[in-house]
């Protein structure tokens, strides 16, 4: 949800008489939520209005599952009186809006949609791509942050389930997810900003499959595995599996990502995260690196680490890992796996944040730090029974 506190145009109620549509005004301060709209069955006239609730990009605010009539001419909403978002731009971006509560009535409505079909977990990035022509136009949104078996985060035997629509904000809150997976809560935290967060999802962060996003980095550390479902049932599958390429996903039109497993931390075990960016909340990282390790005693028994924009897919610093693993932490040794890591990775020149050359120097600094972190944190964390 999302708070708006300067001024928002909206179309005169006269305009929708004609329809019996009870007309919701917008004013200053108002809570846009969808628990919080009146209940759509009162509603005589039922078209969708394509947009999504709560969700802030630059100087628009897009609405979802408002039910409304589909007025081609008049402003929707606007913050910037010389940016206007029209009925026309929303609804030539996808023709029906669905909003299923189970994993198999989702299934069936991407399998058996009528054009192409998208899933669509906060769309806060979805959303600009169709927008600005980066990807074409789709036929069905189905909205899937309702459904049910994509919500619950909780303990599952001896591992941390986390559903695929839950939100950055709800992992950031969780003491759960702290006492076991303190690189995702970190990483959850830098994405955007409060309101990007609070809609934002860890599903949609991953499978948006860009090869630096801070969730997917986190998770690649933390040895999660996803949840797939489609008409034969479910299975799972390791996060690396998810990526083709940058923006390419696995994930097929009658696949749906349910979440993430991930196994619950013990003694000596820790994680850690961190990145560098330009201002918060407005640019994708520079490069980030997420570490998860297991000390013993004064050695490295064990450890993962994962880095942004390592290559074309988020991206294991294998090689590194082998080579530290079982070696006495010391200079020497953090030395040698870093010039293992430069030697392996693949950072590319990116006009809008960095030149590979830049990351290589700011790797040096991250990778050290985000070790250190997770190594102090071994060594006193108590974990939970």
């Amino acid at each position: 949800m999302v708070w708006l506190s300067r001024r928002i145009l909206y179309p005169s109620p006269a305009r929708y008489q004609r329809h019996d549509l009870n007309w919701l005004s917008l004013g200053q301060s108002t809570l846009l939520n969808s628990a919080r709209l009146p209940n759509p069955s009162h509603w005589s006239y039922n078209k969708v209005l394509n947009c999504i609730i709560g969700s802030v990009v630059a100087d628009k605010i897009l609405l979802s599952g408002v039910r409304a009539t589909t007025c081609r001419k008049a402003p929707l909403l606007c913050l910037n009186p010389n940016h206007l978002i029209t009925g026309t731009d929303l609804m030539t971006l996808w023709q029906e809006y669905l909003q299923p509560k189970t994993v198999s009535e989702a299934i069936y409505v991407l399998a058996n949609a009528p054009g192409p079909a998208l899933p669509l977990a906060g769309g806060t990035d979805l959303i600009l791509d169709l927008d600005q022509g980066r990807h074409p136009p789709v036929h069905t949104i189905v909205d899937i942050t309702a459904v049910r078996e994509m919500l619950p985060l909780e303990v599952r035997g001896r591992e941390l389930f986390i559903g695929a629509s839950v939100s950055h904000t709800r992992i950031v809150e969780s003491e759960l997810v702290a006492q076991n997976a303190q690189a995702l809560v970190e990483a959850c935290g830098l994405i955007g900003g409060p309101q990007v967060r609070n809609i934002a999802t860890l599903g949609g962060n991953v499978a948006h499959a860009l090869p630096a996003a801070d969730g997917t980095i986190a998770l690649l550390a933390l040895d999660a595995q996803a949840e797939i479902a489609d008409q034969a049932g479910t299975r799972r599958v390791p996060i690396a599996e998810l990526f083709l390429g940058p923006g390419r996903s696995a994930l097929t039109q009658n696949e749906l990502l349910v979440g993430f497993y991930l196994p619950l931390q013990k003694k000596a075990q820790a994680s850690a995260f961190e990145r560098v960016m330009r201002p918060q909340g407005v640019a994708l990282p520079i490069i980030n690196l997420a570490v998860w390790l297991m000390r013993a005693q004064d050695r490295i028994a064990d450890l993962r680490i994962a880095v942004g924009p390592g290559g074309p897919k988020p991206w294991r610093a294998l090689q590194s890992e082998v080579y530290l693993r079982g070696k006495i932490w010391n200079d020497e040794s953090l030395s040698a796996a870093l010039e293992i890591l430069l030697r392996d990775v693949q950072f590319r020149t990116s006009p809008h944040r960095a030149s590979s050359e830049y990351r290589r120097h700011l790797a040096k600094s991250l990778f050290t730090d985000t070790l250190e972190a997770a190594w102090e944190r071994a060594s006193t964390l108590e974990v939970k029974k």
